[in-house]
């Protein structure tokens, strides 16, 4: 009668403990990369709420995630978070302004049928009155036009240039944030890379 296990069976009982521990490493895996995606989502700058946009707690409350202004935008910039951003913005709308910013067209809020985006004149005056979207922010470090290689394509984007952004010495940008609508089309235009200029949300740029 056999006293203890064989070398073959104490090999095969360690195969199989590293198996297990494995298939735990593998399983816990989209747990960390969800967990991972949550955390990512909190930095500042990346994503905006399309024009008209309701104060964020008013917006959560009131978007259906109908995807109606999506269908609506002419400029194909409005996206959508998925549900690794939680179930709070799941499905709401967004927009990043590095890769398209937004035209202030208004179509947009003029689609939405609860009232989370609020129609708005298609004006300047329109935009300074009903628009918040974000504020942008310089860059000094990194803008070209500040180190004496004038530039200005920022300036040259800007919807509301003279006012919301006026120009210095080898076109150096100065943004107003008090009229600064947060559009993202200067973060789009600019040259350098990373940007020298980018568009913060609201909430956060007023922090």
């Amino acid at each position: 009668m056999a006293t203890g296990r064989t070398r073959e069976e104490e090999t095969g009982s360690k195969l199989k403990r590293r198996t297990f521990f494995g298939l735990l490493v593998v399983l816990a895996m989209p747990v960390v990369a969800f967990l991972l995606r949550r955390f990512r989502r909190v930095l500042p700058g990346v994503r905006l709420r399309p024009p008209g946009a309701l104060p964020e707690a008013a917006f959560q409350d009131a978007c259906v995630s109908c995807f109606k202004c999506a269908d609506a935008c002419p400029n194909d910039c409005i996206k959508f978070y998925g549900l690794e951003a939680g179930l709070d913005q799941a499905f709401t709308p967004y927009l990043k302004a590095r890769e398209r910013g937004c035209i202030l067209c208004g179509q947009c809020a003029d689609a939405c049928p609860t009232g989370a985006l609020k129609p708005f004149e298609v004006t300047r005056v329109g935009w300074l009155a009903s628009v918040s979207m974000g504020k942008a922010r310089v860059n000094e470090d990194m803008c070209f036009s500040y180190h004496g290689r004038t530039c200005g394509a920022c300036y040259r984007a800007c919807p509301l240039a003279g006012e919301a952004m006026t120009l210095g010495l080898y076109e150096t940008p100065i943004v107003h944030f008090e009229s600064c609508v947060g559009c993202g089309l200067c973060e789009q235009a600019c040259l350098h890379l990373p940007q020298a200029i980018r568009v913060l949300p609201i909430r956060r740029a007023e922090a």
